[in-house]
């Protein structure tokens, strides 16, 4: 294994300076780096045609890759959000006397260095940046390989701007693209406080079996939408393509439309705006038998048991038919990876049943999981969808990388 313990201990050193920067500092560091990035951009752009130069361009990871003009500009303006968010540190979530008066409050505080792992996701870059930065803590990137260059220009990038502010360049630490430095980030014992996996179900599976240090899980999503039996068709119409064809590659992608069978006689309609994204569908029997002949032969498939529980992550979903509410939530609880999940529906009674039943982060009503971001929560940008139930949960933003402390005052009291 790949001995990174002298760079892992100097990023924990270098945490420790970011306690002595104000608020205003980190906004106004933050405010550079945006900038950077807008006047920069070119070079950024330059490295990521490179890496993207080495992926096919049919690979789903290829969206998740390429950076353009806009989505830079997008950045920037994510980061100038985050800079003009209040801060999450020194709150006092809970302040009380004792009886003998000592007197107690809990405030909120840095993790200190939090690791992030990522697939083909340069934009994860800037973005766990300025959330840790802002929240203060320091970071450890680690990469893959497909966009490394990319990761090394945004980084190089930030190193700039913090040299110029005498920040410790340290505060983010990029690590080599190989097996051997994640595994040397999950055995970080002592230096790393938390390590968030943010990719497909392989890497986190690897990360959370494999990890020695406290691990948050984000990202994979088997994503679901129901559409009951009285849901308006125009809205399912326009949910069900934003949901699926958006950004096909995200994690809040629609992977299977879940369809009451007395609705069946409207799926060709429903699924009609597909068609110009061609989209393939893998319908079970009775969808597939109502849409032969009104689909195009080329993306209609019978589904088979991978179908479902899939996430494609491509223009690609599963279609499948239920006689109920119930038989619908069965299929997720089933299937569903604790993500994102939605219901189409003008019964209210079936809706509130829907949000109280199904377990996963988020639950929608009459509205696309492609929402589940969060920048559109409102809480600037976000270091990943937390999927588990211990910590946070859903989008992982300011708040939810810090932890608190107990602060004690007293005259002199001793313990009897």
């Amino acid at each position: 294994m790949i001995d990174l313990t002298e760079t892992f201990q100097r990023v924990k050193t270098a945490s420790k300076s970011l306690a002595l920067l104000s608020d205003q500092q980190r906004n106004d560091i933050l405010m550079a780096v945006a900038d950077a990035i807008v006047d920069l951009k070119e070079r950024v752009l330059a490295a990521n045609e490179k890496d993207l130069a080495k992926m096919d361009m049919k690979n789903p990871l290829y969206d998740r890759l390429q950076l353009t003009e806009k989505r830079l500009n997008d950045i920037a303006a994510d980061m100038r959000n985050v800079a003009s968010l209040p801060t999450p540190l020194g709150h006092i979530t809970k302040a009380k006397t004792l009886p003998n008066g000592l007197r107690l409050c809990r405030t909120s505080v840095p993790f200190g260095v939090i690791g992030m792992i990522y697939e083909a996701r340069p934009n994860v870059t800037f973005d766990v940046f300025s959330l840790c930065f802002k929240s203060g803590n320091a970071c450890v990137l680690k990469g893959g390989s497909d966009a490394d260059l990319s990761n090394q220009a945004s980084v190089e990038l930030i190193h700039e701007v913090l040299e110029r502010y005498g920040v410790n360049t340290d505060v983010v630490t990029l690590l080599p693209a190989t097996h051997e430095a994640t595994g040397a980030m999950l055995n970080a014992v002592g230096y790393i406080d938390l390590c968030i996996p943010r990719g497909g179900r392989r890497l986190i599976d690897f990360v959370r079996d494999t990890a020695r240090i406290p691990v948050i899980e984000t990202g994979a999503g088997v994503v679901n939408t129901y559409f009951d039996e009285e849901a308006n068709l125009e809205m399912g119409k326009a949910i069900v393509c934003n949901a699926k064809t958006r950004r096909v590659s995200v994690c809040n992608a629609l992977d299977c439309l879940i369809i009451h069978e007395n609705r069946l006689g409207d799926l060709q309609e429903l699924v009609k705006p597909l068609l110009d994204y061609k989209v393939t569908l893998y319908a079970d029997a009775p969808a597939y038998q109502m849409l032969t002949g009104h689909y195009p032969d080329i993306l209609l498939q019978p589904a088979t048991s991978d179908s479902f529980g899939t996430e494609f992550m491509d223009y690609k979903m599963a279609i499948k038919t239920v006689s109920s509410l119930e038989e619908a939530m069965e299929h997720i609880d089933q299937y569903g990876s604790g993500h994102s999940e939605a219901i189409i529906t003008d019964n209210e009674a079936h809706a509130r049943i829907f949000q109280q039943q199904v377990d996963a982060a988020c639950v929608y009503w009459n509205a696309p999981t492609s929402f589940t971001d969060g920048a559109q929560f409102g809480l600037g940008a976000e270091i990943g969808i937390s999927t588990q139930k211990l910590g946070p949960r859903g989008p992982m933003a300011l708040e939810e990388i810090t932890t608190y402390k107990w602060l004690i005052e007293g005259e002199g009291q001793i313990r009897p």
